[in-house]
Protein backbone atom coordinates (compact mmCIF):
# COMPACT_ATOMS: atom_id res chain seq x y z
CA UNK A 1 0.00 0.00 0.00
CA UNK A 2 1.41 3.69 -0.85
CA UNK A 3 1.18 6.11 1.35
CA UNK A 4 -1.04 7.94 -0.51
CA UNK A 5 -3.69 5.66 -0.51
CA UNK A 6 -4.10 5.11 3.31
CA UNK A 7 -7.21 3.86 4.25
CA UNK A 8 -7.54 7.29 6.89
CA UNK A 9 -6.20 9.77 4.52
CA UNK A 10 -7.68 11.71 1.93
CA UNK A 11 -6.26 12.16 -1.35
CA UNK A 12 -3.42 14.91 -0.82
CA UNK A 13 -2.89 17.84 -4.07
CA UNK A 14 -0.28 16.94 -6.53
CA UNK A 15 3.29 17.75 -5.25
CA UNK A 16 2.27 17.18 -1.28
CA UNK A 17 2.09 13.64 -1.43
CA UNK A 18 5.53 12.87 0.90
CA UNK A 19 3.24 14.16 3.74
CA UNK A 20 1.85 11.15 3.91
CA UNK A 21 5.19 9.24 4.68
CA UNK A 22 6.97 11.86 6.47
CA UNK A 23 3.48 12.03 8.74
CA UNK A 24 3.77 8.12 9.28
CA UNK A 25 7.55 7.26 10.10
CA UNK A 26 7.75 8.23 13.65
CA UNK A 27 11.22 9.79 13.12
CA UNK A 28 9.87 12.61 13.61
CA UNK A 29 9.66 12.39 16.89
CA UNK A 30 13.65 12.76 17.03
CA UNK A 31 14.25 14.76 13.94
CA UNK A 32 12.75 17.76 14.13
CA UNK A 33 13.79 18.86 10.55
CA UNK A 34 10.64 18.82 9.79
CA UNK A 35 9.44 20.89 12.76
CA UNK A 36 8.69 24.06 10.93
CA UNK A 37 6.62 22.08 8.00
CA UNK A 38 4.26 21.28 10.19
CA UNK A 39 3.70 24.18 12.07
CA UNK A 40 3.04 26.13 8.70
CA UNK A 41 0.20 23.57 8.25
CA UNK A 42 -1.47 23.85 11.13
CA UNK A 43 0.19 25.82 13.76
CA UNK A 44 -2.26 25.76 17.03
CA UNK A 45 -2.82 21.29 15.97
CA UNK A 46 1.03 21.44 15.99
CA UNK A 47 1.61 23.27 19.47
CA UNK A 48 -1.15 21.53 21.19
CA UNK A 49 -0.79 17.73 19.87
CA UNK A 50 2.77 17.80 17.96
CA UNK A 51 1.41 14.87 15.79
CA UNK A 52 1.98 15.23 12.03
CA UNK A 53 -0.85 12.54 11.32
CA UNK A 54 -3.51 14.21 12.91
CA UNK A 55 -2.68 17.50 11.54
CA UNK A 56 -3.17 16.07 7.50
CA UNK A 57 -6.16 14.90 8.62
CA UNK A 58 -7.45 18.03 10.30
CA UNK A 59 -6.08 20.49 7.99
CA UNK A 60 -8.72 21.92 5.33
CA UNK A 61 -8.52 21.48 1.57
CA UNK A 62 -8.09 24.89 1.32
CA UNK A 63 -5.18 25.27 3.26
CA UNK A 64 -3.22 21.91 1.67
CA UNK A 65 -4.47 24.02 -2.21
CA UNK A 66 -2.10 26.80 -1.06
CA UNK A 67 0.52 25.60 -0.05
CA UNK A 68 0.81 23.07 -3.31
CA UNK A 69 1.07 26.18 -5.08
CA UNK A 70 3.50 27.32 -2.90
CA UNK A 71 6.88 26.92 -4.42
CA UNK A 72 8.56 27.81 -1.76
CA UNK A 73 6.78 25.16 0.70
CA UNK A 74 7.07 22.20 -2.25
CA UNK A 75 11.00 22.89 -2.12
CA UNK A 76 11.60 22.60 1.54
CA UNK A 77 9.45 19.11 1.22
CA UNK A 78 11.52 17.76 -1.42
CA UNK A 79 14.45 18.51 0.50
CA UNK A 80 13.00 16.57 3.53
CA UNK A 81 12.31 13.79 1.75
CA UNK A 82 15.72 13.74 0.18
CA UNK A 83 17.34 13.63 3.78
CA UNK A 84 15.14 11.00 5.00
CA UNK A 85 15.40 8.58 2.35
CA UNK A 86 18.74 8.83 2.63
CA UNK A 87 18.56 7.63 6.20
CA UNK A 88 16.64 4.58 5.28
CA UNK A 89 18.87 3.45 2.49
CA UNK A 90 22.16 5.03 3.66
CA UNK A 91 24.91 2.86 5.23
CA UNK A 92 25.08 2.06 8.89
CA UNK A 93 26.66 1.39 12.09
CA UNK A 94 25.23 -2.39 11.85
CA UNK A 95 26.53 -2.64 7.77
CA UNK A 96 29.88 -1.48 8.46
CA UNK A 97 30.68 -3.60 11.73
CA UNK A 98 28.64 -6.74 10.93
CA UNK A 99 28.66 -7.18 7.26
CA UNK A 100 28.85 -10.90 7.19
CA UNK A 101 25.78 -11.19 9.17
CA UNK A 102 22.79 -12.18 8.13
CA UNK A 103 20.38 -11.89 11.52
CA UNK A 104 17.01 -10.39 12.12
CA UNK A 105 15.34 -9.48 16.00
CA UNK A 106 12.27 -9.88 17.31
CA UNK A 107 11.54 -7.20 20.25
CA UNK A 108 8.59 -7.75 22.44
CA UNK A 109 7.43 -5.16 25.34
CA UNK A 110 4.22 -4.48 27.10
CA UNK A 111 4.90 -0.80 26.19
CA UNK A 112 6.83 1.84 24.06
CA UNK A 113 7.30 5.54 24.61
CA UNK A 114 7.50 7.03 21.37
CA UNK A 115 5.50 9.97 21.56
CA UNK A 116 2.81 11.60 23.46
CA UNK A 117 1.15 11.05 19.85
CA UNK A 118 1.31 7.43 20.29
CA UNK A 119 0.70 7.18 23.95
CA UNK A 120 1.10 3.19 24.54
CA UNK A 121 3.21 3.14 27.88
CA UNK A 122 3.42 4.16 31.40
CA UNK A 123 6.83 5.09 32.17
CA UNK A 124 10.67 3.80 32.21
CA UNK A 125 10.01 0.08 30.84
CA UNK A 126 8.34 2.14 27.62
CA UNK A 127 10.40 4.61 27.32
CA UNK A 128 13.22 2.25 27.71
CA UNK A 129 11.49 0.37 24.70
CA UNK A 130 10.83 3.62 22.68
CA UNK A 131 14.57 4.11 22.65
CA UNK A 132 15.51 1.04 21.80
CA UNK A 133 13.87 1.03 18.78
CA UNK A 134 14.82 4.41 17.83
CA UNK A 135 19.33 3.49 18.29
CA UNK A 136 18.34 0.09 16.19
CA UNK A 137 17.23 2.31 13.78
CA UNK A 138 19.82 5.10 13.88
CA UNK A 139 22.42 1.98 14.17
CA UNK A 140 20.92 0.10 11.15
CA UNK A 141 20.07 -3.16 13.88
CA UNK A 142 17.69 -5.49 11.75
CA UNK A 143 14.81 -5.37 14.22
CA UNK A 144 11.08 -5.79 14.45
CA UNK A 145 9.08 -5.21 17.19
CA UNK A 146 5.98 -6.17 18.54
CA UNK A 147 3.32 -4.93 21.39
CA UNK A 148 -0.38 -4.48 22.01
CA UNK A 149 -2.31 -1.46 21.09
CA UNK A 150 -4.50 0.01 23.70
CA UNK A 151 -7.69 1.77 23.62
CA UNK A 152 -7.02 3.29 26.67
CA UNK A 153 -3.45 2.51 27.20
CA UNK A 154 -2.25 4.26 31.22
CA UNK A 155 -3.93 6.75 32.74
CA UNK A 156 -2.54 10.29 31.89
CA UNK A 157 -2.22 12.60 35.13
CA UNK A 158 -3.42 15.64 36.30
CA UNK A 159 -3.83 18.04 39.47
CA UNK A 160 -7.53 19.53 40.51
CA UNK A 161 -7.46 23.15 42.16
CA UNK A 162 -6.45 21.43 45.24
CA UNK A 163 -3.32 19.62 43.78
CA UNK A 164 -4.70 16.19 43.74
CA UNK A 165 -4.23 13.90 41.25
CA UNK A 166 -6.43 12.93 39.05
CA UNK A 167 -6.20 9.68 36.68
CA UNK A 168 -7.55 10.13 32.74
CA UNK A 169 -8.65 7.99 30.53
CA UNK A 170 -8.94 9.35 27.14
CA UNK A 171 -9.90 7.08 24.12
CA UNK A 172 -6.88 5.95 21.68
CA UNK A 173 -8.46 6.79 18.52
CA UNK A 174 -6.81 4.35 16.30
CA UNK A 175 -7.58 6.95 12.83
CA UNK A 176 -5.62 9.55 14.69
CA UNK A 177 -2.89 7.39 15.66
CA UNK A 178 0.25 7.73 13.30
CA UNK A 179 -0.29 4.12 12.49
CA UNK A 180 -1.28 1.85 9.52
CA UNK A 181 -3.99 -1.55 9.47
CA UNK A 182 -1.41 -4.24 8.11
CA UNK A 183 -3.23 -6.41 5.33
CA UNK A 184 -2.63 -10.08 4.04
CA UNK A 185 -1.48 -11.34 0.46
CA UNK A 186 -5.30 -11.05 -0.42
CA UNK A 187 -5.71 -7.59 0.57
CA UNK A 188 -8.08 -8.27 3.92
CA UNK A 189 -7.01 -6.72 7.39
CA UNK A 190 -4.10 -9.18 8.77
CA UNK A 191 -5.80 -10.79 11.51
CA UNK A 192 -4.48 -13.63 14.55
CA UNK A 193 -6.48 -15.86 16.18
CA UNK A 194 -5.83 -16.96 19.93
CA UNK A 195 -7.72 -19.51 21.47
CA UNK A 196 -9.30 -19.41 25.04
CA UNK A 197 -11.19 -21.60 27.14
CA UNK A 198 -14.71 -21.60 25.22
CA UNK A 199 -14.23 -19.18 22.17
CA UNK A 200 -11.57 -17.73 19.55
CA UNK A 201 -9.96 -14.38 20.24
CA UNK A 202 -9.24 -12.66 17.11
CA UNK A 203 -6.05 -10.00 17.04
CA UNK A 204 -6.03 -7.49 14.43
CA UNK A 205 -2.53 -6.00 13.39
CA UNK A 206 -1.23 -2.58 12.77
CA UNK A 207 2.01 -1.07 11.62
CA UNK A 208 3.72 1.73 13.39
CA UNK A 209 6.87 2.88 11.60
CA UNK A 210 10.26 3.84 13.38
CA UNK A 211 12.59 5.30 10.87
CA UNK A 212 14.08 1.82 10.31
CA UNK A 213 12.22 -0.42 12.17
CA UNK A 214 8.89 -1.71 12.22
CA UNK A 215 6.54 -1.97 15.21
CA UNK A 216 3.34 -4.34 14.58
CA UNK A 217 0.70 -3.90 17.61
CA UNK A 218 -1.97 -6.39 18.20
CA UNK A 219 -5.69 -5.00 18.65
CA UNK A 220 -8.11 -6.98 20.29
CA UNK A 221 -10.82 -4.64 19.95
CA UNK A 222 -12.75 -6.55 16.76
CA UNK A 223 -16.40 -6.65 15.99
CA UNK A 224 -15.85 -10.36 15.63
CA UNK A 225 -14.95 -10.49 19.11
CA UNK A 226 -17.39 -10.76 22.42
CA UNK A 227 -17.79 -7.20 24.03
CA UNK A 228 -15.93 -8.40 26.87
CA UNK A 229 -13.04 -9.17 24.74
CA UNK A 230 -12.65 -6.38 22.57
CA UNK A 231 -11.59 -4.78 25.72
CA UNK A 232 -8.70 -6.83 26.49
CA UNK A 233 -6.21 -4.75 25.28
CA UNK A 234 -7.85 -1.69 26.63
CA UNK A 235 -5.82 -0.32 29.73
CA UNK A 236 -2.05 -1.02 30.09
CA UNK A 237 -2.00 -2.54 33.37
CA UNK A 238 -5.18 -2.60 34.57
CA UNK A 239 -7.96 -4.96 34.31
CA UNK A 240 -8.05 -8.34 36.78
CA UNK A 241 -5.27 -11.23 37.12
CA UNK A 242 -7.22 -12.94 34.06
CA UNK A 243 -7.38 -10.06 31.88
CA UNK A 244 -3.60 -9.36 32.37
CA UNK A 245 -2.81 -12.68 31.54
CA UNK A 246 -4.85 -13.03 28.63
CA UNK A 247 -2.58 -9.91 27.81
CA UNK A 248 0.70 -11.41 28.28
CA UNK A 249 -0.89 -14.48 26.26
CA UNK A 250 -1.63 -12.13 23.33
CA UNK A 251 1.65 -10.69 23.30
CA UNK A 252 3.47 -13.69 23.63
CA UNK A 253 1.54 -15.71 21.83
CA UNK A 254 -0.36 -13.70 19.26
CA UNK A 255 3.24 -11.92 18.94
CA UNK A 256 4.83 -14.78 17.66
CA UNK A 257 1.56 -15.65 15.41
CA UNK A 258 1.33 -12.63 13.67
CA UNK A 259 5.41 -12.57 12.71
CA UNK A 260 4.51 -15.62 11.21
CA UNK A 261 2.18 -14.46 9.12
CA UNK A 262 4.26 -11.85 7.95
CA UNK A 263 6.43 -13.74 7.07
CA UNK A 264 9.53 -12.71 9.69
CA UNK A 265 11.36 -15.71 10.76
CA UNK A 266 13.21 -14.02 13.93
CA UNK A 267 16.81 -15.34 14.46
CA UNK A 268 16.53 -13.58 18.09
CA UNK A 269 13.80 -12.78 20.27
CA UNK A 270 14.53 -10.19 22.83
CA UNK A 271 11.64 -10.48 25.88
CA UNK A 272 11.29 -6.60 27.65
CA UNK A 273 10.40 -8.05 30.84
CA UNK A 274 8.79 -11.76 31.78
CA UNK A 275 5.28 -10.24 30.60
CA UNK A 276 6.44 -11.38 27.07
CA UNK A 277 7.62 -14.92 28.42
CA UNK A 278 5.20 -16.88 26.70
CA UNK A 279 6.56 -16.25 22.98
CA UNK A 280 9.00 -18.94 23.68
CA UNK A 281 6.97 -21.33 24.51
CA UNK A 282 4.80 -20.61 21.53
CA UNK A 283 8.43 -20.58 19.39
CA UNK A 284 9.66 -23.85 20.74
CA UNK A 285 5.10 -24.70 19.31
CA UNK A 286 6.15 -23.88 16.22
CA UNK A 287 9.67 -25.49 16.22
CA UNK A 288 8.02 -28.97 17.15
CA UNK A 289 6.07 -28.61 14.22
CA UNK A 290 8.24 -28.18 11.77
CA UNK A 291 10.83 -30.48 13.75
CA UNK A 292 8.50 -33.00 14.87
CA UNK A 293 10.01 -32.93 17.97
CA UNK A 294 8.48 -33.05 21.68
CA UNK A 295 8.45 -30.18 23.78
CA UNK A 296 11.56 -30.16 25.80
CA UNK A 297 13.82 -30.71 22.40
CA UNK A 298 12.13 -27.93 21.30
CA UNK A 299 12.78 -25.78 24.08
CA UNK A 300 16.34 -26.69 24.38
CA UNK A 301 16.67 -26.15 20.33
CA UNK A 302 15.44 -22.49 20.76
CA UNK A 303 16.32 -21.51 23.71
CA UNK A 304 19.92 -20.06 22.39
CA UNK A 305 17.70 -17.88 20.51
CA UNK A 306 15.34 -16.09 23.36
CA UNK A 307 17.36 -13.56 25.63
CA UNK A 308 15.28 -12.22 28.81
CA UNK A 309 15.77 -8.55 29.49
CA UNK A 310 15.06 -8.01 33.92
CA UNK A 311 13.85 -4.91 35.31
CA UNK A 312 12.09 -5.55 38.00
CA UNK A 313 14.64 -5.06 41.47
CA UNK A 314 12.07 -7.00 44.05
CA UNK A 315 10.65 -10.57 43.37
CA UNK A 316 7.11 -9.38 44.35
CA UNK A 317 7.53 -7.23 41.33
CA UNK A 318 7.07 -10.40 39.31
CA UNK A 319 3.80 -10.68 37.75
CA UNK A 320 2.78 -14.53 39.64
CA UNK A 321 -0.37 -15.89 38.57
CA UNK A 322 -2.83 -18.08 40.54
CA UNK A 323 -2.92 -22.38 39.97
CA UNK A 324 -6.24 -22.79 38.48
CA UNK A 325 -6.12 -19.78 36.39
CA UNK A 326 -3.09 -20.58 34.43
CA UNK A 327 -4.89 -24.18 34.99
CA UNK A 328 -7.99 -23.09 32.80
CA UNK A 329 -5.91 -21.13 30.26
CA UNK A 330 -3.12 -23.33 29.82
CA UNK A 331 -4.97 -26.83 29.31
CA UNK A 332 -6.28 -25.25 26.16
CA UNK A 333 -2.43 -24.14 25.14
CA UNK A 334 -1.19 -27.91 26.27
CA UNK A 335 -3.87 -29.03 24.52
CA UNK A 336 -2.30 -27.39 21.32
CA UNK A 337 1.19 -28.27 21.71
CA UNK A 338 0.21 -32.33 22.81
CA UNK A 339 1.68 -32.00 26.29
CA UNK A 340 0.15 -32.52 29.94
CA UNK A 341 -0.64 -29.00 31.58
CA UNK A 342 1.53 -30.03 34.34
CA UNK A 343 4.61 -29.77 31.60
CA UNK A 344 3.78 -26.11 31.15
CA UNK A 345 3.27 -25.21 35.46
CA UNK A 346 6.48 -26.80 35.89
CA UNK A 347 8.30 -24.02 33.94
CA UNK A 348 6.87 -21.07 35.45
CA UNK A 349 7.79 -22.45 39.21
CA UNK A 350 10.63 -22.54 41.41
CA UNK A 351 9.66 -26.35 42.58
CA UNK A 352 8.39 -28.57 39.59
CA UNK A 353 6.92 -30.53 41.74
CA UNK A 354 4.82 -28.33 43.82
CA UNK A 355 1.21 -28.48 42.59
CA UNK A 356 0.36 -25.44 44.99
CA UNK A 357 3.10 -22.94 43.95
CA UNK A 358 1.71 -20.13 41.45
CA UNK A 359 3.31 -19.40 37.69
CA UNK A 360 5.98 -16.96 37.14
CA UNK A 361 6.40 -15.62 34.22
CA UNK A 362 10.12 -14.41 35.35
CA UNK A 363 10.80 -17.86 36.02
CA UNK A 364 9.21 -18.68 32.74
CA UNK A 365 11.56 -16.22 30.59
CA UNK A 366 14.44 -17.57 33.19
CA UNK A 367 14.21 -21.52 31.55
CA UNK A 368 13.60 -20.77 28.47
CA UNK A 369 16.31 -18.12 27.20
CA UNK A 370 20.12 -18.71 26.76
CA UNK A 371 20.16 -15.01 28.09
CA UNK A 372 19.57 -12.92 30.66
CA UNK A 373 20.43 -9.58 31.19
CA UNK A 374 19.93 -7.23 34.24
CA UNK A 375 19.90 -3.08 33.58
CA UNK A 376 22.83 -2.25 35.84
CA UNK A 377 26.10 -3.94 37.37
CA UNK A 378 24.36 -3.30 40.54
CA UNK A 379 20.72 -4.95 39.48
CA UNK A 380 23.11 -7.91 38.04
CA UNK A 381 23.74 -8.37 41.46
CA UNK A 382 20.12 -7.98 43.22
CA UNK A 383 18.73 -10.05 40.05
CA UNK A 384 21.25 -12.71 40.81
CA UNK A 385 19.86 -13.26 44.45
CA UNK A 386 16.64 -13.60 43.31
CA UNK A 387 16.64 -15.88 40.73
CA UNK A 388 19.40 -17.98 42.61
CA UNK A 389 16.44 -20.70 43.83
CA UNK A 390 16.24 -21.78 40.25
CA UNK A 391 19.82 -22.72 40.20
CA UNK A 392 20.30 -24.66 43.03
CA UNK A 393 23.65 -25.25 44.47
CA UNK A 394 25.66 -22.69 42.22
CA UNK A 395 27.65 -20.02 43.84
CA UNK A 396 25.92 -16.61 44.11
CA UNK A 397 28.45 -15.55 41.55
CA UNK A 398 27.97 -18.06 38.80
CA UNK A 399 24.17 -17.46 38.60
CA UNK A 400 24.27 -16.49 34.94
CA UNK A 401 22.91 -13.66 34.74
CA UNK A 402 24.75 -10.24 33.00
CA UNK A 403 23.93 -6.91 32.86
CA UNK A 404 23.64 -4.13 29.85
CA UNK A 405 23.43 -0.44 31.51
CA UNK A 406 20.42 1.26 30.49
CA UNK A 407 20.91 3.65 28.24
CA UNK A 408 19.10 6.47 26.20
CA UNK A 409 18.62 7.24 22.81
CA UNK A 410 20.48 10.44 22.67
CA UNK A 411 18.99 12.58 19.82
CA UNK A 412 15.35 12.36 21.76
CA UNK A 413 16.80 13.97 24.72
CA UNK A 414 19.11 16.37 24.12
CA UNK A 415 17.75 19.76 23.93
CA UNK A 416 17.56 22.36 21.14
CA UNK A 417 20.75 24.03 22.84
CA UNK A 418 22.70 20.94 23.42
CA UNK A 419 22.02 19.97 20.20
CA UNK A 420 23.88 22.72 19.28
CA UNK A 421 26.36 22.75 21.53
CA UNK A 422 27.28 19.23 21.35
CA UNK A 423 27.37 19.55 17.27
CA UNK A 424 30.19 22.27 17.63
CA UNK A 425 32.27 20.26 19.77
CA UNK A 426 31.99 16.69 18.38
CA UNK A 427 29.90 16.96 14.98
CA UNK A 428 26.38 15.82 13.97
CA UNK A 429 26.82 11.53 13.84
CA UNK A 430 28.40 12.09 17.05
CA UNK A 431 26.04 9.62 18.65
CA UNK A 432 26.39 6.51 16.55
CA UNK A 433 29.63 6.10 17.51
CA UNK A 434 31.73 5.27 20.68
CA UNK A 435 31.47 8.07 22.77
CA UNK A 436 34.77 7.79 24.53
CA UNK A 437 36.99 9.86 22.36
CA UNK A 438 34.16 12.65 22.46
CA UNK A 439 35.33 13.43 26.24
CA UNK A 440 38.35 15.38 25.08
CA UNK A 441 36.29 17.65 22.54
CA UNK A 442 33.35 18.36 25.53
CA UNK A 443 36.43 19.17 28.06
CA UNK A 444 37.27 22.15 25.85
CA UNK A 445 34.59 24.00 25.55
CA UNK A 446 34.22 27.36 27.79
CA UNK A 447 32.21 27.20 31.60
CA UNK A 448 30.50 30.61 29.77
CA UNK A 449 29.23 27.98 26.77
CA UNK A 450 27.68 25.35 29.25
CA UNK A 451 26.37 27.82 31.70
CA UNK A 452 24.62 29.37 28.52
CA UNK A 453 23.19 26.20 27.73
CA UNK A 454 22.05 25.56 30.93
CA UNK A 455 20.05 29.21 31.33
CA UNK A 456 18.39 28.37 27.79
CA UNK A 457 17.00 24.84 28.65
CA UNK A 458 16.00 26.64 32.17
CA UNK A 459 13.54 29.18 29.92
CA UNK A 460 12.04 26.45 27.81
CA UNK A 461 11.31 24.17 30.88
CA UNK A 462 9.71 27.51 32.17
CA UNK A 463 8.08 28.55 28.95
CA UNK A 464 6.84 25.10 28.82
CA UNK A 465 5.28 24.82 32.20
CA UNK A 466 3.39 28.27 32.08
CA UNK A 467 2.10 27.11 28.93
CA UNK A 468 0.84 23.31 29.97
CA UNK A 469 -0.51 25.02 32.68
CA UNK A 470 -2.97 27.80 31.36
CA UNK A 471 -3.51 24.58 28.76
CA UNK A 472 -5.07 22.89 31.62
CA UNK A 473 -7.00 25.69 32.94
CA UNK A 474 -8.46 26.71 29.71
CA UNK A 475 -6.77 29.93 29.08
Amino acid sequence: MSFQTHPFLRRLPDGLADLAELSLDLRWTWNHAADRLWEALAPEIWRCTRNPWLILQSVSRRRLDQLAADAGFRAELDRLMLGHREYLTGHTWFDETFADRDLQIAYFSMEYGLAEALPLYAGGLGILAGDHLKTASDLGVPLVAVGLLYQEGYFRQMLDASGVQLELYPHNVPTSLPITPVHDAEGAWLSVPLDLPGRKLLLRVWRAQVGRVPLYLLDSNDPMNSPADRGIAGKLYGGDEETRLIQEMVLGIGGWRALERLGVKPDVCHLNEGHAAMVTLERARSYMQRSRVGLTEALWATRAGNVFTTHTPVAAGFDIYRVALLAQYGGVYAAQIGVEPAALLALGRRNANDDHEPFNMAYLAARTCGRINAVSRLHGDVSRQIFSDLYARWPLREVPISHITNGVHAPSWDSLWADRLWTEACGKGRWRTGVVAHAESIACLSDEALWTMRNQQRADLIRYARGRLARQLGY
